[in-house]
């Protein structure tokens, strides 16, 4: 068997762990989605109205417009904690450090966590978006084309993600540790575009949140499903998602390459 076909199997068998293990336990990536999804409620119904004229719009279906990519990025970010969390405890159990002893691929433990993760966090994004129908989001205006677009940046964006994720609890100590540690990727998207346009923002503050990941990400998303100017967003997106899975890959294979805890 070559190489590539054993790295194939290995990290298939892997992937078929993780989401058995996922279907098993799923309470963390319930708690997890829970965020969103209240988020979405909490500020499409109660602060709506508001929220709405604030951003120029008509009514409150404005703002579910306005909001929804926002809260679908948010839930990649608040996925991935779970990654974090499942990588860690593999390293603390000893289940990694069994992994080494055996003769499989050795990338396929990390291949598996991680394709694990974007499907995760697809299906969550599905969920969610799912929510944000019932409730009134509509894209009349977006092509077959900008779907198509939307749906890869949302993967991509998973993707990398995930790779810090995985970076994260390679390095934690336990999980509580590594779910501590992954937060910034659930609190970053409160200070991106997420609710309120950049420019509505004090002046000290909006370089931090119009150039950290999630904004553009945001930005390019709400272009192609509702037809806003994407302008340099769409570059600057695909520029994090790329520089953050390259990153994420390269810590993640340093800590895995060095002596189990």
């Amino acid at each position: 068997m070559s190489t590539l076909s054993l790295a194939v199997r290995d990290s298939s068998t892997m992937l078929r762990r993780n989401l058995l293990h996922a279907r098993r336990y799923p309470s963390l990536t319930l708690n997890l989605l829970l965020t969103p999804v209240m988020l979405l409620l909490l500020f499409v119904y109660i602060f709506g109205d508001v929220m709405s004229a604030g951003i120029g719009g008509a009514d409150r279906s404005d703002y579910i417009a306005y909001i929804v990519p926002g809260i679908l990025m948010m839930t990649i970010g608040g996925t991935v904690v779970g990654t974090a969390v499942s990588v860690s405890t593999d390293m603390n159990e000893g289940i990694i450090a069994r992994f080494r002893t055996m003769a499989i691929h050795r990338g396929s433990v990390l291949v598996g966590h991680v394709a694990g993760s974007v499907l995760q966090c697809v299906a969550s994004v599905v969920l969610v978006g799912a929510v944000a129908v019932a409730i009134g989001f509509r894209s009349t205006d977006a092509t077959a084309l900008e779907w198509i677009a939307a749906f890869g940046l949302l993967t991509l964006f998973s993707l990398a993600l995930t790779w810090i994720a995985v970076g994260l609890g390679l390095a934690s100590p336990n999980a509580e540790a590594a779910a501590n540690s992954a937060q910034p990727l659930i609190l970053l998207p409160l200070i991106s575009s997420t609710f309120v346009p950049v420019d509505a923002m004090p002046g000290w503050f909006r370089p931090i949140a119009e150039y950290q990941p999630f904004t553009p990400a945001i930005e390019t998303l709400r272009g192609l499903l509702l037809g806003t100017e994407i302008g340099h967003d769409g570059w600057l997106a695909i520029a994090w998602c790329v520089g953050l899975t390259l990153l994420g890959y390269f810590w993640s294979a340093s800590t895995f390459d060095r002596d189990p805890k």
